[in-house]
């Protein structure tokens, strides 16, 4: 399976309902200090229009809760990786996307043989405070190298105009964030997104 080129993520189902209509098919729920009830609602709301609408729902973090829901998709970050249960999540048939951002971060996560591997940030970003700054395109060049067929994601103060260059440098799929959620016209952004994207 041959995935999407733009992968926005979203903290809330609200996010799912008004952007898959628009044409999204490939989705990160990335949610963050909420209720374990809160977080399966959530999950299961995102997982039923995903499916109404063809597209691929990638869970962040919260692996036992996908594997639950019937999702096929998590992902984790390299402190997730420390916690989760990695041979379960494999034996149940999830498919595994990873956050790297370092050399020793990609070493560690080629092993598992990941679905995905994750760079970032690529630019500058506002998303969260981080201990690297960018990486820069030719990072992007170097780790699609060492990947080979495995898909790499761009992350990292991404926008509509940066994306040419990202694609160019080797990645795969670029991953956004705030170029959406901020953005003053969130669907007008995410059409644009698809348009260059296609």
């Amino acid at each position: 399976m041959t995935l999407d080129r733009f992968y926005p993520i979203f903290d809330r189902s609200d996010w799912l309902r008004r952007m898959l209509p628009l044409g999204v098919k490939l989705v990160q729920l990335r949610i963050k200090d909420q209720a374990d009830e809160d977080v399966q609602r959530e999950i299961a709301v995102s997982r039923d229009l995903c499916q109404q609408y063809g597209a691929v729902l990638v869970v962040n973090d919260h692996w036992q809760a996908a594997l639950d829901l019937g999702c096929e998709w998590v992902h984790l970050g390299q402190e997730d990786l420390d916690e989760a249960d990695l041979p379960a999540i494999r034996k149940a048939g999830l498919k595994l996307g990873v956050s790297t951002h370092d050399t020793d971060e990609l070493e560690r996560v080629l092993g598992m043989a990941p679905d995905y591997v994750a760079l970032g940030p690529v630019y500058p970003t506002i998303l969260k405070k981080m201990k690297w700054h960018r990486q820069g395109l030719p990072k992007v060049t170097e780790w699609k190298a060492r990947l080979g067929g495995t898909p790499l994601v761009g992350i990292g103060g991404m926008s509509v105009e940066r994306a040419a260059g990202v694609f160019e440098a080797g990645a795969n799929i670029i991953s956004v964030v705030t170029d959406i959620t901020l953005n003053a016209d969130p669907e007008a952004r995410v059409r644009a997104w698809i348009k260059a994207t296609r």
